[in-house]
Parts: structure tokens; C-alpha cells; sequence
């Protein structure tokens, strides 16, 4: 099989379903948005990181497949609805039982924390702010054709997720979190 079809070529692509629209419709963008974060994600899973959040993390990466199946396909097709995976109210829970058990052992927040202090946290930092633009992109769209709301709560989960994994490796590779504090020109 081959890889190239160019059948876009002329700037079109289409969705599930057949329906052809234009790459720089919002939708592509937000789909493809949430491929960009799948592979953000795969660089923090190559990092030097425990089991515990490479398994994870693949678990997430699988979820984020569905996520793109979900807005990859033309709403006015009901009938591939039958043919996408859901997401479910676990999939939400799993992100905030994992936030809340990593959350256990890290200090308490006081301050925001500057991205940055070893190459793995760094690597979650870039992914959490692809996930926000993602999950802004997704805002937007939602507003113009309907799809599962649970992929806007997904997302907005997943940043902090996100956020919370980057603390827990910056605590497990003894990296320095450099705390904001702003300037207030006193």
C-alpha cells in the first residue's frame, strides 16, 4: 500500500466519512493539534521516566487516538458513529486518580513554577501547553459542529496531568523548581 495518495494535494483533505474539507478548517487543526500532542507525549515517554508513568502515558496516548477519531469524523454522518471508540467518565477519572496520587508526595504549591530544570520536565511542559492549544482549538470548534463534550474535559485534564507529572519527575531527578515571583517594581 502506498503511503501517498495526493489526493491533497490541492490543499483538501477528508474526514471520516468522506466528506472533503479544506486542511486549514478547524477541525483538521484540531485533530491535528491532538496528533502533535500524541507525539509530544511519545518524547516524554522516551525520557528516563518510572514504570508507573511510561504505562501511563501509553494509556493516554491510546486515549488520544480516540480523541482524533472523535473529530476526525463529519458530524452530519451518524452512522460512523457506530464505528468510532468513546470516550468514558473512567478515562476522565484515571487522569484525576493518577493527578491525585502523584499530587501526595509533591510539595505544596505556593508559587507558579518556571518550565524548565531537567530535559524531561521540560519535554512535559511543551506537551501540557500543546494539550491547552488543543483543548482551546477543540473550544472553538465546538461551538460550530457538535462532538463528544468529553473530549473537551479530557483535554482539559490531561494538561493537568500534565502539569502535576512534570513536578513528580522534577522531585524524582532532583531538579531545582524555580518558583515566579513577579517583578512588582517596588
Amino acid at each position: 500500500m502506498k503511503i501517498y495518495t495526493k489526493t491533497g494535494d490541492k490543499g483538501t483533505t477528508s474526514l471520516f466519512g468522506g466528506k472533503r474539507v479544506a486542511k486549514h478548517n478547524l477541525r483538521i487543526d484540531s485533530y491535528g493539534t491532538v496528533d502533535e500532542l500524541n507525539a509530544n507525549l511519545g518524547l516524554v515517554r522516551d525520557q528516563d521516566l518510572d514504570v508507573n508513568s511510561k504505562q501511563g502515558l501509553i494509556q493516554i496516548q491510546e486515549k488520544l487516538f480516540t480523541v482524533g477519531a472523535i473529530l476526525a469524523s463529519d458530524p452530519a454522518k451518524a452512522s460512523n458513529a457506530s464505528k468510532i471508540p468513546k470516550l468514558k467518565e473512567a478515562d476522565i477519572l484515571f487522569l484525576e486518580q493518577e493527578i491525585d496520587r502523584m499530587n501526595e508526595d509533591l510539595p505544596e504549591m505556593t508559587h507558579f513554577v518556571l518550565p524548565g530544570g531537567h530535559t524531561a520536565v521540560s519535554h512535559c511542559h511543551v506537551a501540557r501547553t500543546v494539550c491547552r492549544r488543543a483543548e482551546r482549538i477543540c473550544a472553538a470548534l465546538i461551538n460550530l459542529e457538535p462532538f463528544d463534550e468529553k473530549v473537551l474535559q479530557y483535554l482539559n485534564r490531561l494538561s493537568d496531568y500534565l502539569f502535576v507529572l512534570a513536578r513528580c519527575i522534577a522531585k524524582q531527578k532532583n531538579a531545582e523548581e524555580v518558583k515566579w515571583i513577579p517583578d512588582t517594581g517596588k
